[in-house]
């Protein structure tokens, strides 16, 4: 994956992509729950690394995906396991800013 900058280039877009598939439907209950706790829920739901291995091997096993985009995707997904769930424990420890007042 070194070897080949585009598959570098895809690493952030399979991560934002990963966020807006899997992430953006928590902000739905932004008003029930409060806007901190539906994105700290939504970076815990858009971690994925499981699924993303299962199926890039199927995919490169198949011939649909190149060996290359199943290492960014995976890169992409192990990055989501290690940061959001961080991002999120970040976001539910901080002070409350309106709670504060």
């Amino acid at each position: 994956m070194v070897a080949d900058a585009g598959a570098l280039a895809r690493v952030p877009l399979f991560l934002a992509a990963l966020l807006l598939a899997r992430g953006i439907p928590a902000l739905l209950f932004a008003r029930e729950f409060g806007t901190r706790r539906a994105i700290a829920a939504g970076l815990l739901q858009a971690t994925s690394l499981p699924f993303l291995v299962t199926a890039t091997q199927i995919g490169v096993l198949t011939g649909l995906m190149t060996p290359v985009t199943a290492a960014a995707l995976v890169c992409a997904g192990l990055l989501s396991v290690l940061l959001f769930p961080a991002g999120a424990l970040a976001l539910l420890r901080a002070p409350d800013p309106v709670a504060v007042r």
